[in-house]
């Protein structure tokens, strides 16, 4: 039920924007009460980043079946490869990511909902790599490194969507997105030696 009234909202988001969709229009397409989509939905905003949690936990995931071979930082790295080698929807070039992205961008809304998201994976990411050093997530280290990383991720989920959109190639979208991982990696590398994240 959960995805269907995802599904029915995304479609209709898609359509008309986000801001021009009632919760009501949402349960209607969907085929269930107003208060059905609250309880799944806490926020109107929730059914479009339907996907947030989980894409959490694939980064604490990562981190937690870490090899003790790898750092934290590389282990990051190898995550982004496998994420566009398994085709994620977290990392979409195609017509539906480009619509994704310009639902987001059509309205003040989700885009200070993609903000605070950053931000609070940010601290998903401050805490899951100290923990799999055994640190402190306290440690400006780890913030440090959350935030380059981030910051990293960033420019590279705009780059590829950007390559999309000019040349309608999903194989050069995820290249471009690669390379700016691999390249934000050696500096993050950089800015991190001697710590236990690099």
């Amino acid at each position: 039920m959960r995805q269907g009234i995802s599904n029915a909202a995304t479609r209709l988001f898609f359509e008309r924007g986000f801001d021009h969709v009632t919760v009501d229009e949402i349960a209607e397409a969907a085929d269930v009460g107003r208060m059905t989509v609250f309880n799944h939905f806490p926020r109107k905003e929730d059914l479009f980043f339907d996907r947030d949690e989980e894409g959490r936990e694939v980064v604490r995931e990562a981190l937690r079946r870490r090899d003790p071979r790898v750092t934290p930082i590389e282990m990051l790295r190898l995550l982004a490869h496998r994420l566009i080698a398994e085709r994620t929807p977290y990392l979409d070039f195609s017509a539906m990511g480009q619509a994704f992205v310009e639902t987001i961008e059509g309205s003040e809304t989700l885009k200070a909902r993609a903000r605070a998201i950053r931000d609070e994976l940010a601290h998903v990411v401050r805490v899951a790599l100290s923990q799999s050093v055994g640190g402190d997530p306290a440690d400006p280290d780890a913030h440090l490194a959350a935030d380059l990383l981030l910051a990293t991720w960033a420019v590279a989920f705009i780059r590829a969507h950007r390559t999309f959109r000019e040349t309608q190639d999903a194989e050069a979208a995820r290249a471009a997105f690669l390379a700016i991982i691999d390249k934000g990696t050696l500096g993050l590398k950089a800015a991190m030696a001697g710590t236990s994240y690099a």
